[in-house]
């Protein structure tokens, strides 16, 4: 009798576990609906917010690299013009070696002519009498 009464209890208290089990599963799928939910109502909420929060940060860096676009444009055209400014010196300087070539090439040669011109003077002095 008692080992029926056991036996009933058994039974009846693994009936109550697979009823536990089944609920349990129930409540974890539930849950795991729940959730799922939940986050992809989040992530949509931070999709959203990313965008509002990026449209700001994306309007500055736009207006940010207008301005840099254009200060490297400036700094390409003061480039250019001391490029040219660097060619029309090196011009003159290359002007001016040669001119002073060409006079030191002149002096000399006066020169040259001014000791000849002094030896036919002494020369002639020499042979002048006295």
């Amino acid at each position: 009798v008692v080992l029926a009464q056991e036996n009933t209890q058994i039974r009846d208290l693994q009936q109550e576990n697979r009823e536990l089990w089944v609920s349990l599963e129930e409540h974890q799928d539930a849950l795991e609906l729940i959730m799922s939910k939940y986050r992809k109502q989040m992530l949509q909420l931070l999709e959203g917010r990313k965008r509002e929060e990026a449209e700001p940060v994306l309007k500055v860096h736009q207006a940010n690299s207008g301005e840099i676009e254009s200060q490297i444009d400036r700094i390409c055209e003061m480039g250019a013009v001391m490029r040219k400014a660097v060619q029309v010196d090196d011009e003159q300087f290359f002007k001016v070696q040669e001119k002073l070539a060409q006079l030191e090439l002149e002096n000399k040669e006066l020169r040259e002519l001014l000791s000849i011109s002094k030896e036919s003077f002494e020369v002639g002095r020499e042979d002048l009498p006295d």
